[in-house]
């Protein structure tokens, strides 16, 4: 990993000179903002399927994003462009085990799930490394918008509407459209480097796109991207080994003290090391009736996330044959004298490729597609010990491969749309389609040593009970009216069938209405219902989730053994979706738009929360317990907390809010101009039923969703995120300043992780203003250095609190001063970078 790090900042130096070499002085020329950020009069192709209509004509709320923007923000990742420039976008900041691998994202408080993810309007498939652990983002399985190069991004459309009957049923939130380049000429090299303000973080990217003519009426657009962050570590000192000032406790060894960090020997909080290689090209050439076009991606991800540090007494060695062959006395510890630090890694390999025609016959626009994408996650458990395999055999592998994950999906669409006359104020265009899709999730069990008993430390291996595959298909077909009854008015009427082979058929709608009762100001609302089937992650994931003290099996809700405790197979969410608002333009070169909305989803497919079956020696739910038995898994016995969680249909939701957006251009002549915005989402989630608890946890649990499952799912996002910006440019000098204000989170939480118990209390992070901020200079026509802070004035969030004597945290870490991981803007404080551009 290290040769990666200085392979990307030399990389980055050798780029500085090459630009500096090739570069000549040209004359100061004025910059235009324009064209360095996204404008309303962008002609959008989301949430419409009329040609021609512009980002603030639109009837439904949209955003658009250029590659100026993106490219302001200094984390080389569309995650974090995304999350610092949508105020209804959300990033994960830290993830529990495999979560930390693949961070996700979600849009108006919603699940990550609820929100389409398209390249160039094509469905892009999901990530195979599903969320898992209680939290916010808890059930993630989207597409990863990490594994898409910036460079190779054009603009990003974020329709904030619910669009289930226009482009799928799991577009309940909105939908994310990310339109590549299409140049067939000239290109940009980029290199960036930064870390956190503490040291570490070190982050390095290179990129390079370029466009090139094929044939005589073609091109194609080529991207690479490099990208490496390394760890970070926010945790403080180890409450198993020392006390909160870091003094060996009377109880620890005297060797102890000589461990990694020590006193901060746990480094399960902070950022995964990452490698991540991208790959991406966009294609198309006319012949003239028809268009041929083609455009895919690939990715290769390397990353590795610690767990929790365990004390040199975890493995104890036999008083035979050691570990790796070698002779131990009895009793001698397999680690001594400084424990180990086990990390959980994946090594993963995403690709998806597109190839359509599109044309024009009789009148009728039609557009004939096909994608196919797969992601395939191994899972490796790194640094660690089987405790069983070493007691039984006398000797333990240090790594152990735990299994793979894959995601596959293929779909195939048909568009055709055409505009008639009909005698109203406008032409009446009618657009319908159909679609058809394929898609399968699979599990592939770990290595012997991976599954022996408990399996490795921090990180078990997938049993035969947790391997197998699943598919399903789907078949759609939509209709979409689109036209002007009266002058100024728009009225957009879609209607959508699927079929699913495994939950059945269902039809959904949108109406969408926009009255200008003036150039300066029109109304618009729209009204839709939605239905998503369960992932086939959700419903079939499998797998033993560990700490140091606890151990709890994920229970797939479609098996027998989850029947045993009372709960049915997933069954779909349904949805309705209102909003109203308005856009309005004050002033010349103000545009101001306005819109609240209401979203219902009943049968929500949530998390349970944490349902004990033993703590200590006192048996909760012997229905738990042999639930677990009857899935196959064994546990390790020394661990104090013993459970389960699964995903069940657990409560009907009502999220409420409302965004708004100010855009206005100041033009001062000689002085240059500043591009100014107000962007704001506020968003209020509240559950209006719970499910009941299913008879044979009676007693057990007072509810299926514990009070820390509650939080996370109504008070863990920000309540409010209001984001102030301001883009000054003058000759070659630009500075980009943003203030995102986010609003007060809260999660209940407690020391066996269900927020239940005379210990339990409210975990709260306050409304807090992040600062960032970018500085550039052209150098010359074509060279470009930036330099920039994200999180200005290093904010960070509040600590955990401690429970009991012994020093022990709600997340199982032992870890005094544990930041929040629930903060929005990050654990890890300021972050600083700078960034050279050449565009030929």
């Amino acid at each position: 990993m290290k040769k990666s790090k200085s392979i990307l900042i030399a990389g980055a130096s050798g780029l500085a000179l090459l630009c500096t070499t090739a570069s000549s002085a040209a004359a100061q020329t004025a910059a235009k903002p324009s064209e360095e950020s996204a404008t309303v009069d962008t002609v959008i192709v989301t949430g419409t399927r009329t040609t021609g209509l512009r980002a603030v004509d639109s009837a439904a709320p949209i955003q658009v994003l250029g590659a100026q923007a993106l490219a302001r923000v200094g984390q080389p990742d569309l995650i974090q462009g995304l999350a610092q420039t949508v105020p209804s976008f959300t990033a994960e900041a830290f993830g529990g085990d495999t979560a930390n691998l693949t961070l996700s994202a979600r849009l108006r408080g919603l699940s990550p799930n609820h929100a389409l993810v398209l390249v160039n309007g094509k469905r892009r498939h999901p990530t195979a490394n599903l969320h898992v652990l209680g939290g916010p983002y808890q059930g993630a399985a989207t597409a990863d918008l990490s594994l898409i190069p910036v460079a190779a991004i054009d603009h990003v459309e974020v329709l904030q509407d619910g669009a289930a009957a226009q482009y799928g049923t799991d577009a309940i939130a909105g939908v994310i459209n990310i339109i590549l380049k299409d140049k067939g000429a000239g290109g940009v090299l980029e290199g960036t480097a930064g870390q956190y303000y503490k040291g570490d973080g070190e982050t390095g990217s290179l990129s390079g796109n370029f466009g090139a003519p094929l044939g005589e009426n073609g091109f194609i657009n080529l991207t690479a991207e490099l990208r490496f962050h390394d760890f970070s570590h926010r945790g403080g000192a180890d409450a198993r080994v020392s006390d909160v000032d870091g003094n060996l406790l009377p109880s620890s060894p005297a060797s102890w003290a000589g461990a990694l960090d020590y006193p901060r020997v746990n480094h399960i909080l902070g950022d995964a090391q990452q490698t991540v290689n991208n790959a991406s090209y966009n294609a198309g050439y006319d012949l003239g009736a028809v268009q041929l076009y083609s455009f895919g991606s690939f990715s290769y991800r390397r990353a590795e996330a610690y767990e929790n540090y365990r004390v040199p007494s975890r493995v104890i060695a036999s008083p035979v044959l050691g570990v790796r062959g070698s002779y131990t006395a009895p009793g001698e510890l397999i680690f001594a004298p400084l424990g180990f630090h086990p990390k959980e890694a994946l090594r993963e390999t995403d690709y998806a490729v597109t190839g359509g025609a599109k044309g024009a016959v009789a009148g009728w626009n039609w557009d004939l597609s096909s994608t196919y994408g797969k992601d395939i996650a191994d899972i490796y458990t790194r640094n660690s010990a089987n405790a069983a395999l070493f007691v039984d055999t006398h000797f333990t592998p240090t790594e152990f491969y735990d299994g793979t994950f894959e995601s596959t999906q293929w779909t195939s669409n048909l568009d055709l749309s055409r505009e008639f006359d009909v005698g109203l104020a406008g032409p009446l265009n009618v657009a319908f389609g159909a679609e058809y899709r394929w898609e399968k999730y699979a599990i592939t069990q770990g290595d012997a040593a991976s599954i022996y008993k408990e399996g490795g430390q921090s990180y078990p291996g997938f049993q035969p009970t947790d391997a197998g595959g699943h598919s399903r298909k789907n078949y759609s077909a939509y209709i979409d009216l689109a036209t002007n009854p009266i002058a100024n008015l728009k009225v957009d009427v879609a209607g959508r069938y699927e079929h699913y082979s495994d939950f059945g058929s269902t039809t959904v709608g949108k109406l969408t209405t926009r009255y200008d009762f003036n150039p300066a100001f029109a109304l618009r609302g729209t009204a839709s219902t939605g239905f998503r089937a369960p992932t086939l992650a959700e419903s079939f994931y499998s797998a033993t989730n560990v700490g140091p003290t606890t151990a709890f099996v994920q229970m797939p809700p479609n098996s027998d053994a989850a029947a045993l405790l009372g709960f049915a197979p997933l069954k779909p969410e349904k949805s309705t979706n209102f909003s109203v608002g308005f856009v309005a333009h004050p002033v010349e070169g103000m545009t101001v738009t306005l819109d609240a909305y209401q979203i219902k989803v009943s049968d929500r497919i949530i998390g349970s929360g944490s349902i004990l079956g033993q703590v200590g020696s006192t048996v909760v739910s012997q229905a738990v317990l042999d639930a677990i038995a009857a899935h196959g898994n064994v546990l390790d016995p020394t661990v104090t907390f013993v459970g389960t969680t699964l995903f069940a249909n657990g409560a009907d939701t009502r999220t409420r809010g409302m965004e708004l957006m100010v855009t206005y251009h100041s033009d001062f002549d000689d002085w240059g101009s500043v591009d100014w915005s107000l962007a704001g989402n506020y968003n209020k989630t509240t559950i209006t039923n719970l499910a009941e608890v299913p008879a044979p946890l009676a007693g057990a649990i007072d509810s299926l969703l514990s009070p820390t499952a509650i939080s996370d799912l109504t008070t863990a996002s920000p309540k409010a995120k209001v984001t102030l910006g301001a883009f000054y440019a003058v000759n070659r000098f630009t500075v980009n300043v943003r203030e995102t204000i986010y609003g007060p989170v809260t999660e209940i939480v407690s020391p066996d992780g269900t927020g239940s118990g005379a210990d339990a209390y409210k975990s709260h992070i306050g409304t807090t203003a992040i600062t960032d901020i970018d500085v550039a200079y052209k150098i010359t026509d074509s060279i470009k250095v930036a330099v920039g802070a994200n999180n200005l004035f290093n904010k960070k969030p509040p600590k955990m609190k401690q429970f009991g004597p012994t020093g022990g945290l709600a997340d199982g870490s032992n870890v005094y001063d544990a930041p929040l991981t629930i903060s929005p803007w990050g654990i890890n404080g300021g972050y600083y970078y700078t960034k050279l551009t050449y565009t030929f």
